[in-house]
């Protein structure tokens, strides 16, 4: 399984986010990515390889231009504007019916999110834009050879909608390797197993039917990003039928967040895709700081294992997972189980 890595995620390290209420150590580290490697390769899961170059076209098929060229040079205009070089933190977000874009920064930065842990700093565009190159090249691998490969993507991207950073997420990594697929095969299947609804996925996809969208994931009733990811919301349009989330309460333990598993690769199956994308975080691990779940570490090996009885070429994007000193282990897991299977 070949393994798409930039060293170019750590340019993107804020300090702090704020968090339930107060200025914590910023989660979404460069030590998440740097953990995950070496847990691969020490595995020898697969060749490690550096992403190519496929510009910003396959971007923009899903990003809006306004917002990828207000990422770009968000901190330069930032710092420029008088605002701290410590990041753009956004003061102020439009809601209901507050709809005019304002010119000013600061007033910007809140357009352009939905809270406040999508923080920029001088390094971010580039760790971004590399990070879904990361998908784009593991896509392509599969496109080309068949099998399996996994961006080890970060910043993460299950969260980032066409216009909207938010929850670690600037750029959508699997939603973008689903679109270029898509382009292509004609059928792709994206299934979501972090423990927060991908509800930047599901807003991309929504209308489509090129690209079904099955989530498992903690209730947003009770859990971030809380406003998408219920039952209910089945897809729109053309899109009607091909939105499937599975909301699960707390303390789900591993045989019966793998019954619910099982339950979705049932619903993919039917609708035979060419291509699976599979948004991988383990913050469905019972430790996980961000999490709700309880899952053990024996669950993951059976989650790849399940997955690849689908028996599609698939692409594993790396998503969420803060508990630090299992998480290689907890990735390595799953990409073992499924080459195992």
């Amino acid at each position: 399984m070949q393994i798409v890595y930039s060293t170019r995620h750590s340019r993107h390290h804020p300090a702090l986010e704020f968090f339930e209420g107060e200025l914590k150590k910023f989660q979404e580290t460069p030590e998440r990515a740097t953990i995950v490697l070496e847990a691969l390769t020490a595995g020898q899961i697969g060749p490690v390889v550096a992403p190519d170059d496929y510009g910003l076209g396959p971007i923009t098929a899903l990003h809006s231009p306004d917002y990828i060229e207000y990422l770009q040079h968000a901190y330069e205009r930032w710092v420029a504007d008088g605002g701290i070089p410590a990041g753009v933190y956004p003061d102020s977000f439009p809601v209901r019916r507050m709809l005019h874009r304002p010119t000013k920064l600061s007033a910007l930065a809140g357009y352009y999110a939905f809270d406040l842990t999508a923080i920029i700093v001088a390094g971010t565009w580039e760790a971004a834009y590399d990070s879904a190159q990361c998908a784009l090249t593991a896509a392509h691998t599969v496109s080309l050879e068949g099998g399996a490969a996994f961006a080890l993507c970060r910043p993460p991207g299950h969260h980032a909608h066409a216009d909207l950073c938010g929850g670690y997420c600037f750029l959508n990594n699997a939603a973008i390797a689903a679109n270029w697929l898509a382009s292509t095969a004609g059928r792709v299947a994206l299934l979501d197993i972090d423990f927060h609804h991908g509800n930047g996925s599901q807003d991309l996809f929504y209308e489509r039917s090129d690209v079904l969208f099955v989530s498992i994931h903690g209730d947003p009733d009770r859990q971030f990003p809380y406003y998408l990811g219920t039952a209910d919301e089945t897809g729109s349009g053309a899109g009607l039928g091909y939105t499937v989330n599975y909301p699960l309460a707390a303390g789900v333990a591993d045989e019966d967040y793998l019954q619910v598993l099982r339950r979705a690769v049932g619903r993919i199956a039917p609708y035979d895709p060419e291509y699976v994308v599979v948004s991988l975080g383990v913050d469905t691990f019972a430790d996980d700081p961000l999490g709700g779940f309880a899952l053990t570490e024996a669950a993951f090996p059976c989650i790849g294992a399940t997955i690849a009885q689908l028996n599609r070429p698939t692409v594993f994007i790396m998503e969420g997972g803060y508990a630090i000193e299992p998480l290689g282990r907890n990735i390595a897991g799953v990409l073992t189980g499924f080459q195992t299977e």
